[in-house]
C-alpha cells in the first residue's frame, strides 16, 4: 500500500465551500474527487464508490464504500449516513445528500482527511489564544429560533446549531417536538 501512503501524503483538499448560516467553511466530497483524480493517475491506482441502502432497527441509511486499488492490493473504507424526510426536499433528494455524506467521510478515511480545523490555516494572530465570546442565548418565538429550525429542517444537526447559539435543553426539547423527533 506504498502507493496509498503516497496519495495521503501529497493530498491538498482545502476547505473551500463556506456555509453563510454557519460561517464556516467546508470541502464537499466533490472536493476531495478532485483533489485525487490526478493523484490516481500519476501512481497508476484506482478508485470506486459503491453505495447500499440498508436497514437496522427500523433506521434508513446510505453505507458508502471507498475502494481504493493499486494494482496488486485493495483496500476498503466504510462510512454510513442515516435517510431521513427533510423539509423542502423530495426523497431522491434526501437519499442524494446522505449519500454525498456518507462518500464524503469514507474517503476523509481512506486518505486520512481530518475534518477538524486545521491549525496550519489560521493566520499567525489567530493561533493566539481567542477572547471567549458568550454565545447568545436561543429563544423561542425569535427570529433566530426560526432560523434555527428551518436549518434544523434541512439537515443541519443541533451541534452545528450549538457552536453559535447556547441552547436551553428546555429550548432543544420544544424543537425536536416541532421537528417530529418521535423521541420526544
Amino acid at each position: 500500500m506504498k502507493k496509498l501512503i503516497e496519495i495521503q501524503s501529497e493530498l491538498k483538499a482545502p476547505k473551500s465551500q463556506f456555509n453563510a448560516f454557519g460561517k464556516y467553511k467546508y470541502r464537499k466530497c466533490e472536493d476531495v474527487l478532485e483533489a485525487v483524480k490526478p493523484l490516481l493517475k500519476k501512481h497508476d491506482c484506482t478508485l470506486t464508490i459503491t453505495d447500499e441502502i440498508k436497514e437496522v432497527a427500523g433506521l434508513v441509511f446510505v453505507e458508502a464504500v471507498a475502494t481504493f486499488k493499486d494494482g496488486k492490493d485493495s483496500i476498503e473504507v466504510k462510512a454510513q449516513a442515516g435517510i431521513s424526510e427533510r423539509k423542502g426536499m423530495d426523497i431522491a433528494q434526501s437519499f442524494g445528500a446522505s449519500s454525498s455524506y456518507a462518500r464524503k467521510y469514507a474517503l476523509n478515511g481512506l486518505f486520512l482527511i481530518d475534518d477538524n480545523q486545521d491549525a496550519d490555516n489560521s493566520a499567525p494572530e489567530e493561533k493566539s489564544t481567542p477572547i471567549k465570546k458568550e454565545k447568545p442565548s436561543l429563544k423561542p418565538n425569535t427570529a433566530e429560533y426560526r432560523k434555527v429550525f428551518e436549518a434544523l429542517r434541512n439537515g443541519f444537526t443541533f451541534e452545528q446549531v450549538s457552536e453559535k447559539y447556547a441552547v436551553a435543553p428546555a429550548v432543544r426539547m420544544q424543537l425536536e417536538k416541532e421537528l417530529g423527533n418521535p423521541n420526544v
